[in-house]
């Protein structure tokens, strides 16, 4: 079996997560334990593959974190006879493979190299993906109208004929814009836009 060089578990469930060590360690895989997503924040990781147990907002939490922190890992999660419709929800969410578990230290290795091949380009997109749309979030209103504009090619003059604003004031929403997006030049405020999934 290939050792897995790092395997991060996140689990608020103690006595679950001692047997789950225990397991993995007997199968020959390292195993760093946390409680919760913000414990895990305290002790960022270099690398690693993360096993989270799927709670409410557990992974939705775990990939707000991955994008504060501006790194990627790949997330397998696990629950006790899942549901189809909580393995897609999960999926959906960010997780790359989703565990029923009890599950034997073979099967995990086998999960999680797999997953590592998926992560490569699904985690990159995903975050980037996270990473915008916590930065649109900053933006007013007005200020998305006038992003919206601009990721659609339209001059400040159109933009204002649209919103009923004068060009001057759609001037000034896009230097707030930028500023809040962290964007030197218009393309990246529309890389972020697409990136968002605010234009097509």
């Amino acid at each position: 079996m290939e050792r897995i060089s790092n395997l991060i578990l996140i689990d608020d469930d103690t006595r679950r997560r001692a047997i789950i060590s225990h397991a993995l360690a007997m199968g020959g895989i390292h195993v760093e334990p946390f409680e919760t997503t913000c414990e895990l924040a305290d002790a960022w990781p270099r690398t690693g593959i993360i096993l989270i147990h799927d709670r409410p907002s557990a992974i939705e939490d775990l990939i707000e974190a991955m994008a504060a922190h501006g790194q990627w890992f790949p997330i397998v999660a696990f629950s006790e006879g899942p549901s189809t419709r909580r393995i897609v929800q999960a999926v959906l969410g960010g997780a790359v493979d989703y565990l029923a578990w009890p599950v034997t230290a073979d099967e995990l290795s086998t999960t999680v190299g797999g997953s590592i091949d998926r992560a490569a380009g699904i985690g990159n997109a995903r975050l980037r993906e996270v990473m915008a749309q916590a930065r649109i979030e900053r933006l007013t209103r007005r200020e998305r109208e006038v992003l919206g504009g601009v990721a659609s090619g339209l001059s400040n003059r159109l933009i204002g004929e649209r919103l009923e604003i004068s060009p001057r004031t759609v001037e000034i929403h896009r230097a707030n814009m930028l500023n809040k997006l962290g964007a030197n030049h218009t393309s990246d405020a529309i890389r972020i836009a697409i990136e968002a999934s605010l234009v097509g």
